[in-house]
């Protein structure tokens, strides 16, 4: 599935993953490659993506928005 992680400032990642995990208002949560659409506010902390190159971490996220439809995620994070 393909991934946009997008800050006010710049586009901070573009590629294909195997699964994201972000830190929704109500909890953390994954999306996998099939999910069910989904749009979900997010909380401060962390997201996590993990390609075929390995895990990664990008953290501070102080908020946001996620969408996922027909295996493409897109992150509208807020950065301090």
């Amino acid at each position: 599935m393909y991934c946009e992680i997008i800050t006010p400032d710049k586009n901070v990642f573009s590629g294909e993953i195997k699964l994201i995990q972000v830190p929704g208002s109500t909890g953390s949560f994954e999306i996998l490659k099939n999910h069910a659409p989904i749009i979900s506010t997010l909380a401060e902390g962390s997201v996590k993506i993990v390609d075929k190159k390995g895990e990664r971490h990008f953290f501070s996220i102080d908020g946001g928005v996620v969408e996922f439809k027909e295996n493409h995620v897109i992150v509208l994070a807020e950065t301090n």
